[in-house]
């Protein structure tokens, strides 16, 4: 089957176009904020035919920040309605009185009590006033309401009362997102913005998956959690759409990465707005299963909306090729979080663009060729990039490797690992430009550069499977009768992720199953994955410090366990993929340009297409592609393998 994936995003769309024997097409387009379809469709303009396409996008994100959602009602068990707005008396900083957190979705005007209750164990003390509940969606029509968050207390036990609610909202014509569906867990601040967040973005995201479906064929949709669906089962939860981009590119390190023979590295994913650092492990990304969103300081955790849904574990930093530079107020040089985007773009970019951003700093440096940036179809001006920067195209090439490097040893730390040594998977537009820098920085030796790695987060979509993620709440003591009682609920999530998989032609599935656990009286849980054999209390056990000792670097006090939540990944076989094979082993040297590597050297430049496997090249070099350019600093060489990866050795 030829199959294309397609990544959106903030600057750049990507295209990679693969079949059995590899990757037969890529592309590369600025993307349209305005009008998704119309980068799309730019970016597919000269492609081969294909009979499947695969999707990654941002729309979803890009919602939620700009607040162009439907209007939108929540309801709530009585009492209840200012859950949303009063959320965690943590605070994203405690020594800065500005941080303050994002407005809820829905304003307190929209948000109504309504008489119901279930208990904690799922027992209904008051049934739902459904003629209340008739009511007040018709009035909410009448004023212009879009779509209705129903999110009561404890439903996730007992679904029965939402459910009620929405047949009593059916005959307003109002879109009805139920939290027992979106996110049947504990903590009601969370559910309610998850479920808030879901209904308030459906309907935009319905329309623009629709309209992709007509106009490609056999849509897909990249997850969060690293699998696909279908157009229309995405549409139906969109919230699990969140981090889909970000999450194909760490997908991809994962699966090429262990091809290479490195189960165990750090993806690094730096496009045009931001970068992404992601921990491989066993060849495969870790997973979290709750993430932030429109957050008012972009990346201070805690700042945000929390939305509970499964995805890839990463870490975002503000620092791309189109992030800003500055001297602050302390007259320090500063780099991002804000970014040229698309539209100016850096100043080199001769599109009006005038501040001063990475991309212009390498330009300058010597890294970039003005006149091969995207192949030669985008020509680089260097005068306006040298009057935006100045002399200061050294430092802010320093300082955002150091950034980078910084933010990767914080998220390896907070997860219980060492970043120091792991060999670097690097990729997007920026990412191999900056790749050895950052390396340097962490103690890394070894960097992987892929065929391709300009559009790695477009590859990355073609190696999903199909996935369906289902979880339940329901607390129980571990002990040795544990796994019988729960046992008709873990098989219920399974029956309930095959019957969705089957309804894209998936038959041969797999079930991977997890618990969420703690020690009695701790506030939070860690995700432990579950053996297949019979558990006993010991078994139980095992599992649970073997990831806590991770964690948090030692076992817990000598108390009983009580698991909170019950999980179970279902997924298809990944699709077969390979990235191709290595250059022609023609003439690759290009010419040579001065680069600058703490002083001016003069450097060999590369076309990477004829480079064949087995080449090894002296640093310092540099190996140019049409998305993507690879720096090989002095005192370092490259060498190129059979599917075409430049292997980095520092």
């Amino acid at each position: 089957m030829i199959r294309a994936g397609i990544d959106i995003g903030g600057t750049f769309t990507d295209l990679c176009v693969a079949g059995p024997e590899g990757i037969v097409h890529v592309g590369k387009a600025l993307s349209t904020p305005e009008e998704p379809i119309a980068g799309v469709e730019a970016v597919l303009e000269g492609a081969p035919a294909v009979e499947q396409t695969v999707h990654a996008t941002t729309l979803v994100t890009n919602a939620l920040i700009e607040r162009k959602g439907a209007r939108t009602a929540l309801l709530a068990t009585a009492g209840f309605r200012d859950v949303l707005e009063m959320g965690r008396e943590r605070r994203a900083d405690l020594y800065d009185l500005s941080v303050a957190r994002p407005d809820p979705l829905v304003p307190r005007h929209l948000r109504f009590d309504v008489p119901e209750r279930t208990l904690a164990d799922g027992t209904v003390e008051q049934p739902v006033d459904e003629p209340f509940v008739a009511r007040l969606g018709e009035a909410l029509a009448a004023r212009g309401i879009e779509a209705v968050a129903v999110c009561f207390l404890h439903s996730f036990a007992n679904p029965a009362n939402e459910q009620a609610a929405r047949k009593a909202l059916r005959e307003s014509g109002l879109r009805v997102a139920l939290s027992s569906e979106v996110a049947p867990e504990i903590r009601e601040f969370e559910r309610t913005s998850t479920t808030v967040a879901s209904v308030y973005v459906q309907d935009r995201v319905g329309r623009y998956l629709g309209e992709l479906d007509r106009r490609l064929s056999g849509l897909r949709v990249m997850l969060s959690n690293g699998g696909v669906a279908t157009a229309e089962a995405a549409a139906a939860q969109p919230i699990r759409m969140l981090e889909s981009g970000p999450a194909a590119g760490a997908l991809a390190a994962a699966r090429f990465g262990a091809q290479a023979g490195h189960p165990d590295l750090m993806s690094f994913d730096m496009g045009g707005t931001t970068a992404k650092l992601c921990l491989i492990e066993g060849g495969r990304p870790l997973v979290a299963h709750e993430l932030e969103v429109a957050r008012t300081h972009r990346f201070a955790k805690g700042s945000g909306l929390p939305i509970k849904a499964p995805a890839i574990d990463m870490i975002e930093i503000g620092v791309g090729g189109g992030s800003i530079a500055r001297v602050n107020a302390l007259g320090l040089l500063t780099v991002g979080p804000d970014s040229a985007g698309a539209d100016p773009g850096p100043a080199c970019y001769g599109r009006g663009g005038t501040a001063p951003t990475v991309t212009d700093a390498d330009l300058l440096l010597g890294y970039l060729d003005p006149d091969y940036f995207l192949g030669g179809g985008m020509r680089l001006d260097r005068e306006a990039a040298a009057a935006a920067v100045g002399d200061a195209a050294w430092g802010i090439h320093r300082l955002v490797n150091e950034d980078m490097a910084n933010a990767a040893r914080v998220h390896a730390a907070e997860r219980g690992h060492d970043p120091t040594g792991l060999p670097l998977f690097a990729f997007g537009g920026a990412g191999p430009v900056h790749a050895a820098g950052v390396a340097r920085a962490l103690g890394t030796r070894t960097v992987i550069v892929p065929p391709s790695a300009g559009v790695m987060s477009a590859v990355g979509v073609l190696a999903a499977p199909p996935a369906a993620d289902f979880m339940r709440s329901r607390r129980e003591p571990v002990d040795d009768g544990t796994a019988a009682r729960v046992e008709p609920l873990l098989r219920e999530l399974e029956r309930a992720g095959a019957e969705l998989l089957a309804r894209s032609g998936v038959r041969d599935v797999v079930y991977e199953r997890s618990a969420d656990m703690r020690y009695v009286g701790q506030g939070f849980e860690v995700t432990v994955p579950l053996p297949a054999e019979p558990l006993d209390a010991e078994a139980f056990r095992q599992a649970f410090e073997a990831v806590y000792v991770r964690k948090h670097g030692r076992v817990g006090p000598d108390v009983p366990l009580e698991a909170i939540s019950w999980r179970v990944l279902t997924h298809g076989p990944p699709p077969q993929l390979r990235l191709g094979s290595a250059g022609s082993g023609e003439e690759a040297l290009k010419g040579r340009r001065t680069a600058y590597f703490g002083e001016p050297v003069d450097t060999p430049v590369y076309a990477r297409e004829a480079l064949a496997a087995g080449t090894t090249l002296p640093g310092p070099a540099i190996v140019e592609e049409r998305e993507s350019t690879t720096v090989v600093p002095p005192e370092a060489s490259v060498s190129v393998s059979d599917d075409g990866s430049l292997v980095m050795s520092l």
